[in-house]
């Protein structure tokens, strides 16, 4: 499939592709070379409005929700349906997203659409009823269930950054919950939901109105999703000033919000680690995964205060060795920010950083070999722990590095943040390292170099980072009602 087909991509609403109303479309743009890639389909307020209704109805006048080995099925049938076109979607991800092609073998493509079979396996042992036992309530001797039935419509709302893995599990999890979807994509990366809704449609038997996915440049869109009524839980992934603003709308109505938000993650190097310096060295390139667009990247890195000369000079190095460019070259760790406004939006952190007195050490520019494309090289602050640029998430290839005094030190530094996502602990021993982990107020960590995301464990954070779980089985009742019902025992 060449991408200039992509001309033709559409909407999914009710069962159908179809374009949006007035044939509205606007540009896409490749952030690597900003040529126009082609034309998406727009949204207007009467599409949404089409694509709720179209929702509301499969839930409620379907077996949809009720029928749970249907939904395993459509579930396997859509991870088949996407594993055999996974190299169009692979070429599409790279295009729009920017993202190196490295990581769609993982999380940016394939790993989430093997997850839709996980979901599928979950689903059929899933328990939907529980027998409490009876007891005499009140002098009735009575038998006790509880039921556990899906919420109803989602309104899944997602970013650029990783649009597949975010698309995927949204609608994944609502799917095998028994929910119908309402799917917004992000403007910059919309060809990756066109994609799936063509899939769906083509090559899978979910029921007209069951998924309904949307692209639209303007964000009153997903306002529109927020506030109708007919919307039972909000499901975001992106900032957290977006999030406060759908609790805020959420609110009159007492409806359930599932936030994924912000973060700025610590990686604390504990005292006599061995190889301190070089892992605190690549630790502080790590930065550059994607270029920093991602919500739990470890952008603090915190090393005692006794290392710190030589950790900035390893860091300098590590962040010189990184190959970025062309996101194509399956060399390079680092492709270009994803739009002209991020970039200009990670500029004006750096440069505050400068004016803050933050110490920068490596690049804080755009690369001058690069002419094309949202490119900013890899770049690290030496900062005080109350800085701006140690405080704020700037969702782009920047670390900083801040000293500490000793482990309590450390500890205060990680949860002196509005943050609470990810984190990660590296020391000599791994039972101890698990104990500072345990004093770090967030929601996920990586200790002496675990890897924790996967579709069987919970993500999340604390405090401005979000309310809920996605993954797992907490993730999956996110999307459940309890019901209890009692009868007379005997």
């Amino acid at each position: 499939m060449e991408l200039d087909l992509w001309d033709n991509a559409r909407l999914l609403i009710d069962g159908e592709l179809v374009d949006a109303a007035g044939g509205r479309r606007f540009e896409n743009v490749n952030p690597a070379t900003e040529e126009v890639l082609g034309k998406v389909p727009d949204a207007t307020a009467a599409d949404t409005d089409r694509a709720i209704a179209a929702a509301r109805r499969c839930f409620d006048e379907t077996e949809w929700s009720r029928d749970h080995a249907f939904r395993s099925h459509c579930l396997r049938q859509l991870r088949d349906a996407l594993l055999s076109r996974s190299e169009d979607l692979r070429k599409i991800t790279v295009a729009e997203v920017g993202c190196p092609i490295r990581m769609t073998y993982g999380p940016a493509v394939d790993d989430p659409i093997r997850w839709l079979g996980d979901y599928a396996d979950f689903l059929d042992g899933y328990e939907w009823r529980a027998d409490l036992g009876s007891k005499e309530v009140m002098g009735t001797p009575t038998q006790r269930y509880v039921y556990r039935e899906p919420v109803g419509v989602v309104g899944a709302i997602t970013p650029w950054n990783m649009p597949n893995d975010l698309n995927l599990k949204k609608m994944g999890w609502a799917l095998a919950a028994g929910c119908t979807v309402v799917l917004k994509a992000a403007p910059t990366t919309s060809w990756c939901a066109n994609f799936l809704g063509e899939i769906i449609a083509a090559a899978t038997d979910i029921p007209a109105g069951a998924v309904n996915i949307l692209t639209a440049e303007d964000s009153a869109i997903g306002e529109q999703i927020t506030t109708d009524p007919r919307v039972d839980l909000v499901s975001f992934t992106g900032s957290t000033g977006v999030g406060k603003r759908i609790l805020e709308v959420c609110a009159p109505q007492v409806k359930r919000a599932q936030l994924e938000l912000g973060g700025k993650s610590a990686a604390i190097v504990l005292p006599d680690t061995p190889g301190l310096v070089p892992i605190a060295g690549a630790l502080a390139s790590s930065v550059c995964n994607h270029a920093g667009q991602g919500c739990a990247i470890l952008s603090r890195l915190l090393v005692p205060k006794s290392e710190l000369d030589a950790v900035i000079d390893a860091t300098r190095e590590a962040m010189l060795k990184v190959q970025y460019g062309d996101p194509m070259n399956p060399e390079n760790m680092m492709g270009p920010l994803n739009s002209a406004i991020q970039r200009e939006r990670v500029e004006a952190h750096v440069q505050r950083a400068v004016s803050d007195g933050a110490q920068l050490i490596v690049g804080g520019h755009r690369p001058k070999h690069l002419e094309k494309g949202y490119f900013f090289e890899p770049t690290a602050f030496v900062a005080d722990e109350n800085h701006a640029i140690a405080q704020d998430e700037v969702f782009g290839p920047v670390q900083s590095i801040i000293g500490y005094d000793d482990e309590a030190d450390a500890i205060r530094i990680a949860n002196n943040s509005r943050y609470g996502l990810s984190g990660a602990v590296m020391g000599p021993d791994v039972e101890h390292a698990i104990e500072v982990a345990q004093q770090i107020r967030t929601g996920t960590l990586s200790v002496c170099g675990g890897l924790y995301y996967n579709w069987d464990a919970p993500f999340g954070g604390y405090k401005e980072s979000g309310i809920g779980r996605e993954h797992s089985v907490l993730g999956f009742e996110e999307h459940l009602e309890t019901k209890t019902i009692a009868v007379p025992a005997g």
